[in-house]
This record gives C-alpha cells, structure tokens and sequence, in this order.
C-alpha cells in the first residue's frame, strides 16, 4: 500500500506531523511532494526538505522546484497541478492521497487513489503555517525543536576581552524580549584555571559545551538567539596558551562559520577593564586584531560595533530592522 500527501511545509508543524503519522500508519511507503514557496516564506525548500526527512527517514520526500503555485477550484488550474504531480511520480502508483484540503478530491481522482482527509477542521490540531509565520514564539508548542531553530535569527558577538560583548548580549537580549547565551568558557576557566591557564583539553570540553548550551538556549528563543563568543575564540585562545588546537576544536571552529546568521564584532573602542583575569590592555588589542584576522582568513564577514552600549544596540537594530533570514542581504 502507497500513499502520497504534499504542501509547501512553510513552516512544517505537529499538523503536518499528525497527517504524516496517520498515512504512516496505514501504508507500507508514504512519499511527500514538497514545494518551493518563494513567495510565501523566505526559509529554502532544500530546508524545508531536511525538516521531514530528519523527523521522518522512512517518508520518500520529493522536491519539486517547479511546481505551479497557488491554489484554485478552476479546473484549469486543476488540470495543470495534476500533471505536474504525476510528471514528479513518475509512474508511482499511488494507493492513497492524504490531505487536509479541498484538492484532496480532484487530485485522488487523478491518482486513481482513494481520497483520505485527515483533521480538515483543524479540531485535532488547531494550527496553520499562516499563524506560524505571523508569530513563531506564540505558537512554539506547534513547531518540533529542529524547525523552530531554524526559524530563528542567531546572532553572535565577537571581540577581545572587556570589549563589553557579555553587557551587549544581555541588553540585546532584554530589548528584543528574547533570551541570549553567555560565554561558557569564561565559567570554565574560572572553575579549572591554574597560574591563569586551563589543560590542552579543557579548550575542547569549552567548545562543545558552549555548543550545547546554545543548541539549548535557541528552542527558549524569540525572533533572535544573542550568542556571547563562540567556537572561534575558544580556538584561538588554545592557540595562544599552546601555540596549538586539537582537530576537534578545529573542526568546531571552522563549523561555527556556518552557524549564524550575523556576526558583530564589539571593537576596542571602551575602556579597558583591569580585572585579575584578564592579561592587559595591549594584550587586549592584539587579540582583537587576531580575531579579526581570523574572521577574514574564513571570509566571515562581520559588522563592527563602536561606542556605547545605546550606541551599539542601535546599531544592531538597525541592521536587525531590514534583515530576514535565508535571504541575500544585498537583495533587501
């Protein structure tokens, strides 16, 4: 027994789930036609793909590119969303189409397939993508933990010590009503330090621990995760006590390339703040430079923050102001 059921999955939420899990439960191969959706939602099919298939391995997920967009009863528009499905099938044979909506019934016909409507009130689950998009955090219990990550902005913050990046993350998080992540490694070192300085080791355990905390500070997220340093840092700080990096942190370093959507860079513009932990002002300015270096070297690129926190913050909300995910900034 073979079903089918499709939609633009924009975004995929516990709806789309609790139709999915009802064919699972009734065929021996389910396959999923999935949309692109430029003008609904700016998250990438490709995206919206690997949300079902991670959740679902089992479900035979197409992508279709060039499917004609839009709904309609006109039988016209009919005819020509038909085609296209048995053009993406390819000669499947399909026993039972799944859906919530009108379409079922023409498109079953096509199919030669029976017609199963699944929660079509939204008595079962009462949600829609629309909802969603208009406020993800609102309706966060409808969204599975690797959607709503995605669906959020991650903004990181970089610089040397006492470039204020901890005070800006915390503000930056207060403004925007959200929740923002602190740097682990500050609470490492603080915890394992001996004469100033941690194990070759103790750099990994840093690392991925930031990285978890983050992982779990972005499902408490609203709109924007504030991330105080990252993986970069914890790299070249092992760089600087042992003039070396294990392959892990290598690894994780070079990956946090691609984990945010924003990189700010808080300049060495403010006082200097002489705390016993710390290694000194010039220090500070050497290692401000490096991790600009480094964030060139990885062709990151990054917006500088000057001045004072008000300063700062309104930068921020500048750039946040026209920003959108997943698009090209230069289009905006």
């Amino acid at each position: 027994m073979t079903g089918l059921t499709l939609g633009k999955y924009a975004p995929f939420h516990k709806g789309h789930q609790y139709l999915i899990e009802k064919a699972l439960a009734e065929v021996d191969k389910l396959f999923v036609l999935i949309y692109d959706a430029e003008s609904t939602t700016a998250v990438p099919l490709s995206v919206r793909a690997r949300w079902i298939r991670t959740l679902y391995p089992q479900v035979y997920v197409i992508e279709c590119w060039a499917a004609p967009e839009g709904y309609s009863n006109e039988r016209a528009f009919e005819i020509q969303q038909e085609e296209y499905i048995l053009k993406m099938l390819n000669g499947q044979k399909i026993d039972k189409f799944y859906s919530s909506e009108f379409y079922g019934a023409h498109v079953s016909l096509a199919l030669g397939a029976e017609d199963c409507r699944v929660d079509e009130a939204r008595q079962a689950v009462p949600i829609s993508a629309t909802m969603i998009r208009e406020d993800p955090y609102k309706y966060r219990g409808y969204i599975s933990d690797i959607v709503y990550a995605d669906l959020i902005t991650k903004v990181v913050l970089l610089g040397a010590p006492s470039t204020g990046k901890s005070t800006l993350a915390e503000a930056l998080a207060a403004h925007y009503d959200t929740v923002w992540n602190p740097e682990y490694g500050r609470e490492y070192w603080t915890t394992h330090q001996v004469n100033r300085l941690i194990s070759f080791e103790g750099f990994d355990i840093i690392a991925q621990e930031h990285i978890r905390c983050e992982d779990e500070a972005v499902q408490r997220a609203n709109r924007y995760l504030f991330v105080d340093t990252n993986a970069i840092t914890t790299y070249m700080f092992s760089m600087d006590g042992y003039g070396k990096t294990s392959k892990l942190l290598t690894e994780l370093a070079y990956e946090n390339s691609r984990r945010y959507d924003l990189v700010f860079v808080c300049e060495d513009d403010i006082p200097y703040d002489d705390t016993w932990d710390r290694s000194g002002d010039q220090k500070r300015h050497i290692f401000h430079r490096q991790i600009k270096a480094d964030l060139a070297e990885h062709r990151i690129p990054y917006i500088s923050l000057y001045g004072s926190i008000e300063e700062r913050i309104r930068e921020v909300d500048s750039v946040l102001k026209h920003f959108v995910k997943y698009k090209n900034f230069f289009d905006l």
